[in-house]
């Protein structure tokens, strides 16, 4: 069983910074993608950044230019480094990782998901 641990969330005033990370632990396991969603109060899970096990990356358009995401193969973790925050990017930020996993069976794939962390921008 693989988990995900993110940490770094936290209240912070407009303009700025904050850096999540989340770590893969449990099985072992080889992460594809990793990436970063957040789901706001009454809106919908949405994506925010990602990245593959080769270092590309993709951002939301709400993201590009002020966020960026990067991840220690080694350590199984991705990181979220968020600048120049605003009110509307409070939300809850949830860690994803898609990949393979050792178990007793066999390597299975898998879709994980961290437990969020809240970030809160205001002032």
């Amino acid at each position: 069983q693989v988990q995900l641990v993110e940490s770094g969330g936290g209240l912070v005033q407009p303009g700025g910074s904050l850096e999540l990370s989340c770590a893969a632990s449990g099985s072992i396991f080889s992460p594809n993608n990793m990436g970063w969603y957040r789901q706001a109060p009454g809106k919908q899970r949405e994506l925010v950044a990602l990245i593959t096990s080769s270092h590309s990356t993709n951002y939301a358009d709400s993201a590009k230019g002020r966020f960026i995401i990067s991840r220690d193969n080694a350590k199984n973790t991705v990181y979220l480094q968020m600048n120049s925050l605003k009110p509307g990017d409070t939300a809850v930020y949830y860690c994803n990782a898609v990949g393979f996993a050792l178990s007793p069976t066999g390597w299975s794939r898998g879709d994980y998901w961290g437990q969020g962390t809240q970030v809160t921008v205001s002032s």
